[in-house]
């Protein structure tokens, strides 16, 4: 009985910090880092990449709980099965495991520029990754509207979408920043195409959960269905050129087309998804391609 309870408590908290979704945060910085270094990182740039990526996921788990956190009261009603809502965690325990998280990414962060000051005399050079961190940690305050001077970015539409978005980006310039090179034009190109995915499935996904979502002003909420799925559609019509451009600038090598072309091939699918209506199957359209983009891309930078 005692070590069932443990095994649930221990998947409590793996739901309440999604740790699923969390890995995105280190396949991310790998592929930050393995842009601007063209080669698979190793020796202690390897472990820079692995102590950033830890920093990420810690993060992204904090960032999870934190909005489970807040929308205590909402879930109460919409999703009264989740850890907090549900007692399985307490709200002090939540909100001790929220810091534990933060610390743990800190902590990363701090000993990932440990190694890196012993790699170069100009440590200045690494600086952007500190800031970064900090970016991010300003669109979480901001999106989460933590304090009375925040922006409230959850509560706005589109700019929320725009936040959440942004801060999935920024991890590939995390990764490229951990290897001193954040803005390599490859990981640049990568942090465009990101954003612009994530933009857009943000939006589809909110049209999704437009019957659960009544009382809350998201960007679908505030224009409509038919509108926001046009938005989304114009989006990733600019994901498109996103993908293109790198093979256009010579960012990339020839083969870089010959790879995009199953991720623009999948996009082109989402537009009958969203004409139809079919908001589930074009959320889940949008993220086979971007799946099928970032392998690509993977596969362009080690050629």
């Amino acid at each position: 009985m005692t070590r069932r309870r443990l095994v649930a408590s221990f998947s409590d908290w793996l739901e309440l910090f999604r740790a699923g979704n969390c890995v995105t945060g280190l396949v991310g910085v790998f592929l930050g880092a393995t842009l601007a270094l063209e080669t698979i990182p190793s020796g202690d740039e390897a472990r820079i990449t692995l102590l950033l990526g830890l920093s990420v996921y810690a993060f992204m788990a904090s960032w999870n709980a934190l909005n489970d956190y807040l929308d205590l009261n909402i879930d109460k009603v919409n999703q009264p099965g989740r850890p907090i809502p549900s007692g399985r965690i307490s709200i002090s325990s939540a909100r001790n495991g929220i810091l534990l998280m933060m610390a743990i990414s800190l902590g990363s962060l701090a000993q990932g520029g440990l190694i890196a000051s012993g790699l170069t005399e100009d440590f200045s050079s690494w600086y952007p990754a500190v800031f970064i961190w900090l970016a991010a940690i300003l669109l979480l305050v901001n999106y989460e509207s933590i304090g009375s001077v925040t922006l409230g970015l959850k509560e706005r539409g589109l700019p929320g979408n725009l936040a959440i978005s942004l801060s999935v980006g920024l991890v590939v310039l995390f990764g490229a920043a951990g290897v001193f090179d954040p803005w390599n034009q490859r990981a640049v190109s990568l942090f465009f195409i990101g954003t612009l995915y994530n933009l857009a499935r943000e939006i589809i996904k909110d049209i999704e959960d437009m019957e659960g979502d009544e009382g809350r002003n998201t960007f679908a909420m505030r224009v409509g269905a038919e509108k926001a799925r046009a938005v989304a559609w114009a989006i990733l019509l600019v994901t498109m050129i996103a993908l293109i451009s790198p093979f256009a600038l010579n960012v990339f090598p020839d083969i870089h087309l010959i790879l995009m072309a199953p991720a623009l091939f999948t996009l082109t699918v989402v537009k009958k998804h969203l004409f139809l209506a079919e908001d589930t199957a074009a959320q889940k359209m949008t993220k086979k391609s971007m799946i099928l983009a970032l392998i690509g891309i993977l596969i362009s930078a080690l050629v």
